[in-house]
């Protein structure tokens, strides 16, 4: 069968659609994921055979990628290669290409914050494409895989297919301090995904909290692009920063501190590490109230501060909390455990190959 996987938006994407491409592949399918120029790094680095569909006009960000220009070159891709399945994420693009093409449809994605308004508006904004291609109705998904453990679901979530959670991030050398945990003292990871340095904001201090934590005997980790790992590395003292594996790092921590991001929040539950979220934009603050409401992490809103205190006292009275109270990792152990009791990718595998065979 051929199986064609969508993704777009950032790197976690790619990312999180990766274990179910590789045990598509494994099972001796052909795939290919359909991406915007700036994820083909990314699906190459996981092993991920990946199709630019970015227009060259428009690889350079001179012009905006809108729907229709999307769904166009899902459709010439479409008509070199016709898939019998399509996978897609939070996008609605795959589900017009889906039903052009008269194939089944899977939404895969993680629902940890509500999605209902949103997904109405995007189907409302694809009308017209609908109406161009001729499509008269919008089928709802044949399956719809969810990577969120139940207990971390909206309210109202609509029914789905559980997956197991399988961590996939870009691969290098691993050294052996990667995975392994430090003697006698606590290590405390500190990241904002792929997007900028955690805390470097107006208000907030990076080098306010690597000085309590390191002040109190941690070991600190910081997970940063290259461009900030040159720019603060010099000046926060005896700390690792630049490409961690979270993968393999996280097993060995205590605490991670970072910005809300669905595939950071996932990997450190699947490793049973308690956090601390300080989320940048709606969508991490969802994630961060979910993980917060199963007792496994603790969130401190910095553009709403608690009785109007700087956002660097609540995050470093946090950090002490969580280190100090058992009962976060405790919490977060019972997450993970819901979490590795769910259905593997090869096992999801098997009714995707169902669906595709009606």
């Amino acid at each position: 069968m051929k199986f064609l996987f969508t993704v777009g938006g950032s790197q976690a994407a790619v990312f999180g659609v990766a274990p179910l491409a590789a045990a598509a592949r494994n099972a001796g399918h052909e795939i290919l994921v359909a991406a915007d120029e700036p994820l083909m790094a990314a699906a190459a680095s996981v092993g991920l055979p990946a199709v630019c569909i970015t227009p060259e006009r428009m690889r350079y960000g001179q012009e905006a990628m809108t729907a229709g220009v999307r769904l166009d070159a899902l459709l010439e891709l479409t008509r070199v290669w016709s898939p019998d399945i399509v996978v897609g994420g939070l996008s609605h693009v795959p589900r017009v290409l889906a039903a052009r093409l008269k194939v089944p449809y899977v939404r895969h994605i993680w629902h940890i914050a509500p999605m209902a308004r949103r997904d109405r508006k995007a189907v409302e904004e694809l009308q017209p494409e609908l109406e161009r291609l001729g499509v008269t109705e919008l089928p709802e998904p044949d399956l719809f895989i969810d990577l969120c453990p139940p207990s971390l679901r909206p309210p109202g979530a609509p029914a789905a297919r559980s997956m197991r959670w399988v961590p996939r991030v870009s691969q290098r050398r691993v050294e052996p301090w990667m995975y392994t945990r430090p003697e006698g003292r606590h290590r405390v990871l500190i990241t904002a995904g792929t997007r900028n340095l955690m805390l470097d904001t107006a208000g907030s201090s990076l080098r306010t909290l690597v000085d309590e934590l390191t002040g109190a005997g941690a070991e600190v980790l910081i997970a940063a692009l290259p461009e900030a790992a040159e720019r603060f590395g010099a000046e926060l003292g005896d700390v690792r920063i630049g490409w961690i594996p979270l993968d393999v790092v996280a097993p060995t921590c205590d605490l991670a501190v970072h910005h809300g991001g669905a595939t950071t929040a996932m990997t450190l539950v699947n490793s049973g590490v308690p956090q601390l979220i300080v989320p940048d934009n709606g969508y991490g603050k969802a994630v961060a109230e979910a993980v917060r409401d199963a007792g496994a992490a603790l969130m401190v809103d910095k553009h709403r501060p608690q009785d109007g205190r700087n956002p660097d006292e609540l995050i470093t009275e946090g950090c002490r909390e969580i280190l100090s109270d058992p009962r976060y990792a405790e919490r977060t152990r019972a997450v993970a455990a819901e979490t590795a009791s769910l259905p593997t990718p090869a096992e999801v595998l098997r009714e995707l190959e169902a669906v595709a065979a009606r």
